[in-house]
């Protein structure tokens, strides 16, 4: 029989305020002296499993937390079943979470329904214990109630969430009643940025910008027609979005879905001031970076790192200087990393050491329940090289399309791994020597999911 979760980290610290009370509270110098407990090297992970909504794997059941210290998640004897006893986190749709550095605090943004749009942040107790902190505020008003939003790496202060709406622009040339004779100008990309206060639940800033794109390129039918994934530069004075280049046919208005790619862009914005806004481009990578459920950009040793999806020449992972300007010189391909045809980057996280973990699909990936199977891989960015975890057991119907986050703990990282309606297991990569271990047990239920570690 699998072992149950007991909150051993609380108990730990109990026991240890206990002894600090009574080394503080004797006055006898020749009572026996009690040092203090190195603090418990601990820390939560929490899991996040995504309910079936009517398919399989859609992840519209809504979401459950729940949280295991770091000991009892690297121990395969230990089973834990969050959809039958996790925190039910408020939201119509999948939560779009986020978590503190430390992991102690969750902060949950609610996707779609009455109450999208809605921020929460909750203390991390253990289990299914998740201790609201505070109020709540929404930013429904600014960015919709099915938001597009990340936290911050600025010490757990801030988080950002952006929308983007279009608009076909035509030229009507004195149509009459009798003739039409409609000319394509371009399509408007308004976007809207807003910064939280996630400390005390306030709106910190928000503006609104119209993106161009060059007037050769808007008069072809390209236009920014997604964006996501805010992330801060190591200046903490810029901010880059990351982009989806969409197309319209200009004789009929139609988005074009197969259309000529071009370079990987970036919106970057005046921080914390939201104003000035330029686009970068890529002459390296030809796909979006706008990312899905998971952060698409990190910042690692002064430069931001960003993935791309949906590039022609595979997914690569791009380099954006000190200077605010992408660095071509870097060439992270994914595709020949790995050996792979078509690699797409679902979701990844590196460490402080410039090693991370990466989940990806490719061409010859077999087709499940709910889409195409995922594989994870083992990254360095500095080598610039990509090993498939092969400790990872895979399955036709281990799907990572709506994979969310990693939890990172120094240079180990936490995963969740289980195909759609399937057990599985967290696994714990160690990603300075590339070790990976098999670490508790995940009990799923039909049709369900898990979307990451915290």
């Amino acid at each position: 029989m699998k072992n149950r979760f007991l909150n051993l980290k609380t108990l730990s610290l109990a026991c240890t305020a206990l002894l600090l009370t009574v080394s503080c509270t004797s006055d006898d110098p020749d009572s026996p002296v009690i040092e203090e407990e190195k603090e418990d090297s601990n820390r939560w992970i929490t899991v996040a499993a995504a309910r079936m909504g009517e398919n399989p794997g859609d992840g519209n059941g809504g979401t459950l937390i729940y949280s295991i210290n770091s000991d009892d998640a690297q121990d395969p004897s230990i089973s834990i079943e969050p959809f039958d006893n996790g925190f039910i986190v408020p939201s119509n749709r999948t939560a779009r979470l986020q978590a503190s550095e430390d992991g102690n605090t969750i902060f949950n943004i609610s996707y779609a329904g009455d109450t999208g749009g809605n921020y929460s942040k909750y203390d991390v107790n253990g289990g299914q214990d998740f201790t609201q902190i505070g109020t709540g505020v929404s930013i429904a008003e600014y960015v919709g109630t099915a938001p597009r939003w990340i936290k911050l790496f600025d010490g757990d202060k801030t988080g950002a969430a952006v929308y983007v709406s279009n608009e076909n622009e035509i030229d009507d040339n004195g149509t009459t009643d009798d003739v039409t004779d409609d000319t394509y100008i371009r399509t408007d990309a308004v976007i809207g940025v807003v910064t939280l206060d996630l400390e005390n639940s306030l709106i910190k800033n928000f503006e609104e910008h119209n993106i161009s794109l060059s007037s050769e390129l808007e008069a072809q039918g390209y236009y920014i027609g997604r964006i996501d994934m805010p992330t801060l530069n190591a200046a903490q004075n810029k901010l880059y979005i990351g982009a989806s280049v969409r197309k319209v046919d200009p004789e009929t208005t139609e988005r074009e879905r197969e259309f000529e790619r071009l370079g990987s862009l970036t919106i970057v914005l005046d921080y914390p001031s939201l104003l000035n806004p330029t686009v970068i481009t890529s002459e390296v990578g030809y796909g979006d970076t706008n990312g899905y459920r998971s952060i698409n950009a990190f910042e690692y040793n002064g430069s931001v790192y960003q993935a791309n999806q949906n590039d022609p020449s595979g997914s690569h992972i791009l380099k954006i200087g000190a200077n605010n300007e992408y660095d071509d010189s870097y060439v992270f391909n994914l595709d020949e990393a790995l050996g792979v045809d078509d690699a797409y980057i679902l979701s990844w996280r590196p460490a402080a050491n410039g090693k991370g973990v990466l989940a990806y699909r490719h061409a010859g990936s077999a087709e499940g329940v709910a889409g195409a199977q995922g594989f994870f891989a083992l990254i360095d960015l500095n080598a610039r090289t990509a090993t498939k975890i092969d400790a990872i057991p895979y399955d036709p119907d281990f799907y990572l399309f709506q994979y969310q986050n990693y939890a990172v703990d120094g240079t180990d990282i936490y995963l969740t791994q289980a195909p759609v309606g399937k057990n599985g297991n967290i696994y714990v990569v160690d990603t300075e020597t590339g070790i990976t271990n098999k670490g508790a047990e995940l009990i799923n239920v039909e049709g369900s999911h898990f979307i990451g570690a915290w």
